[in-house]
C-alpha cells in the first residue's frame, strides 16, 4: 500500500494552525491544508502491515478501509479514494475535522511515533471531493413505500436517514433545533468545524428526498403519534443530560454547565436566536471542571469571547508524555495531550479535586481545590483556592433526557439509563421503536455515532423488507 518504502523516505507532516494570537480573534476554523503533493506524499507513508490495526475497531469504528484509500491518493486517483472514503463513512469530512484520530494510534508506525497522517488525508479527500463536485445527490430508483421516522439529526440520525433514502424509504427528521447537526452544529465551536460543511449536506439528504422537520420538540404524545404513522421510528437524539457535579455552591450565578454555554456561542456564531440570559466570559476569571474535550471546546470558546484567564481542573494526574506500546499499542492510549485550545493559553491543574464554589452576595468567586491521591479523594491540607467569576462544568453526561419521549412507553433502559438495545437490530423493547448512537451507548464519538446509524438503518431495512442491501 502506498509506495513500498515511504514509510522509510518520508517523514509524517502534521496540519499546521495559524497562530494562536490571530485564531483566537476569531470563530472560524484556523486550520492550514496541506497542498495536494503533501498529502499524496502522506499517504506513500502507508506501508503494507499486513494486519491494518487503522481499520479495525481499536482504529476506526466505520472501518474505512484506509490503506486502499492511501494508496489511491498515492496514486493520485482522488476521485476513488473518494468513492471508497464513501463507501464505509457518510460524512468524513466531519470526521476528519473532529475525530480524535483512533486510527493514527492503531497505526503500525504509530509504535515508532510517526503513524501515517490518516485523519489529514481523509479531510483532504473529503474536501476534495466537494470542490470538485464529486459529491452530488444519489436518489433511489425505486420508493419501497414504507417510511421511517427518525427523531434526532445529530451524526447518528443523518446518517441512518441518508443510507435509509438511498435505498427507497420515505425518510421523515424530526429536529427539535431549527437547523440540522444535534452537537455537530450546536455543540461543536465553529473554530473546530464551520457550519455550512454540515449544511450542505443537509441539501443533500434534501435532493436525496429525506425530508426534515425542524422546531419539532417530540414529546411523549409525538412519538406516540410517530409510532401509529410510520412504518418504523428510530430514536437518535443523543445523551444531554450533564453529570451532576454534586458540589456545594453549584446554584451560585456564574455556574453553568458547558452546554448551554457553547450553544450559545454556536447560536451567536450562526445568528439563530436564543431567549436565555446570556453566558459569556469577556473579562472574567474562567474556570473549567472536567479534562475531555468539551472542557477544552469551552477553554477555546472563553478565550476567544475575551476571558482575563481559564483555568482548567481535571481530577486526573498527570500522564505520560509517552505510552507504553508493549501494553497499550493498537488501543487509545491514556498519555499528555494538549489540543489546540489549550495551546492558546489555558492554565492546567492536575490531580485536582473541585471541593466547593464559593461565593458573595450569591455570585460565584472562587472555586476550591484540593491534590487528590491515587484513588481521587482529596488529600488533607492541600487545598487551594482559584479566583473564578465563571464556572462552567464539563465533566460528562449520564444518558438522555428522562423527562420527554421516553414516558411516552415504558422503555428498558440500561444500567446507566440508555436506553436497551442491542448493536445486532438496535431494536428497543417498544415494537416497531430503534435505538442508535449516544441514546443508546452513552456519549461518545461522533464516528461511533455514524456507525451506529449506518447499522441501526440496515436492521430497519432488513425488517421492513425482508432483505437489505445496505452494508453493516
Amino acid at each position: 500500500m502506498g509506495k513500498v518504502t515511504g514509510f522509510l523516505e518520508i517523514d509524517r507532516q502534521e496540519l499546521k494552525y495559524q497562530p494562536a494570537s490571530d485564531r483566537i480573534r476569531h470563530f472560524k476554523e484556523f486550520t492550514l491544508p496541506l497542498t495536494d503533493p503533501e498529502v499524496e506524499r502522506q499517504a506513500a507513508r502507508c506501508m503494507d502491515c499486513g494486519i491494518p490495526f487503522c481499520q479495525s475497531d481499536a482504529g476506526c469504528p466505520v472501518d474505512n478501509q484506509i490503506p486502499d484509500w492511501n494508496d489511491l491518493v498515492y496514486r493520485q486517483d482522488w476521485q476513488d479514494a473518494a468513492r471508497n472514503l464513501h463507501s464505509t463513512n457518510n460524512f468524513p469530512e466531519f470526521t476528519g475535522r473532529i475525530c480524535p484520530a483512533p486510527c493514527e494510534e492503531a497505526c503500525t508506525l504509530n509504535i515508532e511515533n510517526t503513524p501515517v497522517a490518516i485523519k489529514a488525508v481523509e479531510q483532504a479527500i473529503a474536501d476534495k471531493a466537494w470542490d470538485a463536485g464529486w459529491i452530488t445527490p444519489q436518489p433511489a430508483g425505486r420508493s419501497t413505500g414504507k417510511s421511517v421516522a427518525i427523531v434526532g439529526a445529530g451524526s447518528a440520525g443523518l446518517a441512518a436517514a441518508q443510507q435509509l433514502a438511498r435505498v427507497g424509504h420515505e425518510v421523515h427528521v424530526y429536529e427539535r433545533y431549527a437547523r440540522p447537526g444535534g452537537l455537530l452544529r450546536y455543540g461543536i465551536p465553529d473554530f473546530k468545524m464551520e457550519k455550512g460543511i454540515i449544511d450542505r449536506r443537509a441539501q443533500q439528504m434534501e435532493a436525496e428526498g429525506v425530508l426534515f422537520h425542524y422546531g419539532a420538540n417530540i414529546d411523549a404524545d409525538g412519538l406516540r403519534a410517530l409510532v401509529d404513522k410510520h412504518d418504523a421510528v428510530l430514536l437518535t437524539t443523543g445523551a444531554e443530560r450533564p453529570r451532576d457535579p454534586g458540589l456545594p455552591g453549584v446554584e451560585l450565578e456564574g455556574v453553568h454547565y458547558a452546554m448551554p454555554f457553547l450553544v450559545q456561542q454556536n447560536r451567536r456564531v450562526g445568528r439563530e436566536p436564543f431567549d436565555d440570559m446570556p453566558i459569556v466570559a469577556s473579562g472574567k476569571h474562567v474556570v473549567v471542571i472536567g479534562g475531555g474535550d468539551t472542557a477544552s471546546d469551552c477553554i477555546g470558546t472563553s478565550i476567544r469571547q475575551g476571558a482575563l484567564q481559564v483555568t482548567q481542573l481535571d481530577i486526573r494526574p498527570m500522564p505520560p508524555v509517552r505510552e507504553n506500546k508493549d501494553i497499550v499499542w493498537p488501543y487509545w492510549p491514556t498519555k499528555f495531550r494538549t489540543s489546540s485550545s489549550q495551546a492558546e493559553g489555558a492554565d492546567r491543574e492536575f490531580a485536582a479535586a473541585t471541593l466547593e464554589i464559593i461565593g458573595k452576595n450569591g455570585r460565584a468567586t472562587h472555586v476550591r481545590c484540593a491534590r487528590v491521591d491515587p484513588s481521587r479523594r482529596p488529600i488533607e491540607g492541600t487545598e487551594f483556592d482559584i479566583r473564578a467569576d465563571l464556572v462552567l462544568v464539563a465533566i460528562g453526561f449520564s444518558g438522555p433526557l428522562l423527562d420527554t419521549y421516553l414516558k411516552a412507553y415504558d422503555f428498558s433502559l440500561d444500567g446507566r439509563t440508555n436506553i436497551a438495545a442491542n448493536t445486532d437490530d438496535y431494536r428497543t423493547n417498544v415494537d416497531k421503536v430503534y435505538a442508535a448512537g449516544d441514546v443508546r451507548r452513552g456519549q461518545s464519538l461522533v464516528v461511533w455515532a455514524i456507525r451506529e446509524g449506518r447499522q441501526a438503518a440496515r436492521a430497519i431495512d432488513l425488517d421492513l423488507m425482508g432483505e437489505t442491501t445496505l452494508p453493516r
